[in-house]
């Protein structure tokens, strides 16, 4: 049953990297990057799951968190040129 649900999680991430590659804008092509990282995260706990290994649900939710602030990063640079 896991290792379906995280065959569907990984097929459903390459479909969605044809829209980080093709994107028409920017915004498309980061939204894109982030849903590949949502994923990743599920994929992570899922994993940490199915393994009993509680230390993966760390590991995922510090990934979210770089996922995040790294999507606002590269946002608001794209619109003001800077970081400051």
């Amino acid at each position: 049953m896991f290792d379906a649900v995280a065959t569907i999680i990984v097929f459903a991430a390459i479909l969605v990297l044809y829209r980080v590659i093709k994107g028409p804008t920017i915004y498309d092509r980061v939204l894109a990057a982030n849903a590949i990282g949502t994923k990743t995260v599920v994929l992570i706990a899922l994993i940490g799951f199915i393994y009993e290994r509680p230390h993966f649900l760390d590991i995922a939710l510090v990934y979210a968190l770089i996922n995040f602030i790294a999507t606002i990063a590269i946002l608001k640079y794209q619109e003001m040129g800077r970081l400051d």
